[in-house]
Parts: structure tokens; C-alpha cells; sequence
């Protein structure tokens, strides 16, 4: 079975992880401290994704359909 994720897409996580559980990574635009273990995978395959790493694409948001919103009303 092929790697869902290339080695180099591993070891940016791996790096993000290392620097948030050393107190270093900060996210993109607000440059706050990330404590979250899903934002630090997030924000290492973000950047791989960057360089033109073999990641899967970013999964999308199911939105609710307008029928079902029209009637709860």
C-alpha cells in the first residue's frame, strides 16, 4: 500500500510537534503559542502542502442544506 504522506510531510509534523511541546510554535496570522495537538499536525502539513509535498488535500466543510434550515423555522 503507497504512503498516504511522504517522508518529508512527516518529519515538517514531526518539527511543528517538536516546537509545540517546546513552547515555540506560533500560529500564521496572530502569532499566538499553539497548544493544541491538531493545530501543530495541521500547521506542519499546511506548510508541506506549501512546498509541493505529497499530502492529501484539505478535507471540506459539508455545509447544511437550506431545506432543513426552512423548516426548523
Amino acid at each position: 500500500m503507497a504512503r498516504k504522506y511522504s517522508k518529508k510531510a512527516s518529519a515538517k509534523v514531526r518539527r511543528a510537534m517538536k516546537e509545540r511541546k517546546a513552547g515555540t510554535l506560533k500560529s500564521g496570522r496572530s502569532g499566538r503559542k499553539v497548544k493544541s495537538r491538531k493545530q501543530a499536525i495541521a500547521i506542519g502539513l499546511s506548510e508541506a502542502r506549501a512546498e509541493g509535498r505529497k499530502v492529501p488535500k484539505k478535507a471540506s466543510k459539508k455545509r447544511k442544506s437550506s431545506k432543513k434550515r426552512k423548516s426548523k423555522r
